[in-house]
């Protein structure tokens, strides 16, 4: 058992996937991170709140959906619920599920930007943006196109050149068409309203903010303090967080026809979800106080907020949103700021970006409907991560040998060569363990003896390197079957009773694995749970007591990967999937 002097009061949140596609094998990369975490630290006996929430404002949901004939308010909900299947298909266990298109999230939004307005810190000036005078709105630079002002290469878009790497102004563009209507844009100006980053009060603050050990990890603080420049550098830009009719979003109190930018009531979305599970739990008699229990996580002058954490989950590319914006919004508007930022890097697979013409652009959905494991993806991804910025490969070979060589042929292996001898000859009885005999118990205690290295790694987000120790482990139960040979013990009646004790010391290495696996492996775990007849709750709880006395009948717990199931993968996702309009950040 591992030792828990002070229970951890954690919000923890994945970034909000976008309400305009659908979820893909590197989107999982990071809910699959998260979850692999809330399930250690709730097994750690933490009390975590695990929420998200669709991301559902912003012109490509409106243009996408003025496509497809229907209403804003029907896509996001469509795409909720595939969304949430998807989720729920990869054991993704979120406390709760909302949208920021919430009342919730609208009453949040307009208490921040009015905290904010009364700090001084709000600003409005006139900005000359690019004008489709055919759909008759202003185009974000993600949907204008044309020559690079730099190389000349076409059909780039209007903030980058994927060509030579350049970056510009939309209005920058040589022969600028909307991708909307493919017409001439026009330049228009129109009144926005900016967050001013660029104040002192705001620079100040940053610059301590990512600074704070364990706020950030040190590649993602050096690159912020790149970013934040020297001091009175003027580097941070005052923050444009308002966008024109016609827009899907929320409009901003006292500016009629002007709308909350959707990077400003995206992350809000964390704080409204959190609100709803609150109100849920007081329902239910789980809390005393909706509002208070929301209060000690969320506001900056709670008595209680000292003793919680917030903590983030994200991709490295929206670093610059969550480790800036978001926490000066939140300062100076009054709500506490976030206690730790992990950023994760980009899924490639076969050592390069996901493409629909491979096949390699590859849905959660299709993946399922091809009736793959997803805890073989789930394991695969935790063997990959670490708490670096660094890309994983999703290499389909490995894929295919690290889940058939570790995970079924060492750990799932254990299993399946003692229980067949356990319910044959000792009616599924395990013996106990015979203190004359140490040689038996070394090996669990051994494995036992390693419990608090495999949870510093869990917890630090090292996880390739808590797999690799558990299948050290592993290694050493089967070098331990190896020698003695329990099927060949069982053709000897005068070594039935040591059959019953190797056979019975495996059960509990077994055990013992499948608890340090628990957080990788949630449906797994639940079947082991019943075959060794114990409660779930028990086999995860690592304070816990693990004693085994008897094993149910043995059921297939998990096969190994066919080669002809990746192929059937890859066919089915081969340029068969319409791309998205971009969500333009």
């Amino acid at each position: 058992m591992t030792s828990n002097p002070k229970p951890r009061q954690l919000l923890v949140t994945s970034a909000l996937p976008y309400a305009n596609g659908a979820i893909h094998l590197g989107h999982l990369v990071e809910y699959i991170q998260t979850d692999i975490w809330v399930r250690f630290q709730k097994g750690q006996g933490h009390a975590v709140h695990y929420v998200c929430a669709d991301d559902t404002h912003g012109t490509p949901i409106m243009l996408r959906a003025e496509a497809e004939g229907i209403s804003p308010e029907a896509l996001i909900a469509r795409v909720s619920t595939e969304h949430q299947r998807d989720f729920a298909s990869f054991g993704i266990g979120f406390d709760h599920y909302h949208s920021t298109h919430a009342p919730e999230n609208r009453v949040l939004c307009e208490q921040i930007y009015t905290a904010l307005q009364s700090a001084g810190l709000i600003e409005q000036r006139a900005v000359e943006q690019f004008f489709d005078p055919v759909k008759t709105m202003f185009l974000p630079d993600r949907f204008i196109k044309g020559e690079c002002p730099k190389c000349g290469a076409k059909d780039q878009y209007g903030d980058s050149c994927e060509a030579c790497g350049a970056t510009y102004a939309p209005t920058d563009l040589k022969n600028a068409y909307s991708t909307v209507s493919g017409a001439a844009p026009i330049r228009k100006s129109s009144e926005h309203y900016f967050f001013k980053l660029s104040h002192p009060q705001c620079e100040a603050f940053l610059r301590d903010w990512v600074q704070t050990p364990g706020r950030l990890q040190p590649e993602a603080m050096h690159k912020m303090q790149e970013w934040l420049g020297e001091k009175d550098s003027g580097k941070l830009s005052d923050w444009d967080i308002s966008r024109d009719a016609p827009y899907f979003g929320f409009e901003i109190p006292g500016a009629p026809g002007k709308y909350f930018y959707v990077w400003l009531d995206a992350p809000v979305g964390y704080f409204a979800s959190f609100r709803h599970l609150c109100h849920k739990l007081a329902a239910l008699g789980l809390v005393a106080n909706a509002q208070q229990h929301e209060d000690q996580y969320v506001q900056a002058d709670s008595a209680a907020a000292a003793n919680t954490e917030m903590v983030h989950f994200i991709g490295k590319d929206i670093l610059y949103f969550h480790a800036l914006f978001w926490p000066a919004m939140l300062k100076f508007s009054g709500l506490r700021t976030p206690t730790h930022v992990f950023a994760h890097g980009f899924l490639t697979v076969n050592g390069a970006k996901m493409s629909k013409s491979r096949g390699t652009f590859i849905t959660a959905e299709s993946y399922i409907a091809q009736g793959l494991n997803p805890e073989w993806l789930r394991y695969y991804l935790a063997t990959k991560l670490n708490n670096s910025l660094e890309d994983l490969d999703l290499n389909l070979d490995d894929f295919i040998a690290r889940v058939n060589s570790d995970l079924v042929g060492k750990y799932i292996n254990i299993a399946s060569r003692a229980a067949g001898f356990l319910q044959k000859r000792f009616d599924g009885e395990l013996c106990t363990a015979n203190p004359a005999d140490p040689t038996h118990n070394e090996l669990l205690q051994h494995i036992q003896s390693q419990a608090q290295a495999v949870a510093a790694f869990y917890n630090d987000r090292e996880y390739s390197k808590a797999i690799r120790l558990v299948m050290q482990l592993a290694d050493r139960v089967n070098e331990y079957v190896d020698k003695y040979k329990p099927w060949e013990l069982a053709k000897q009646p005068e070594h039935e009773a040591t059959l019953h004790q190797v056979c019975s010391q495996l059960m509990r290495c077994f055990a013992w694995l499948t608890r340090y696996l628990g957080p990788v492996l949630p449906q797994t775990t639940r079947q082991v749970a019943q075959f060794l007849n114990v409660t779930e709750t028990t086999l995860n709880n690592w304070q816990a007591e693990l004693n085994i006395s008897h094993t149910a009948p043995f059921q297939h717990l998990m096969q190994r990967i066919d080669p002809k199931h990746i192929q059937a993968l890859l066919a089915a996702n081969q340029g068969n999937l319409q791309a998205t309009t971009p969500h333009t950040p």
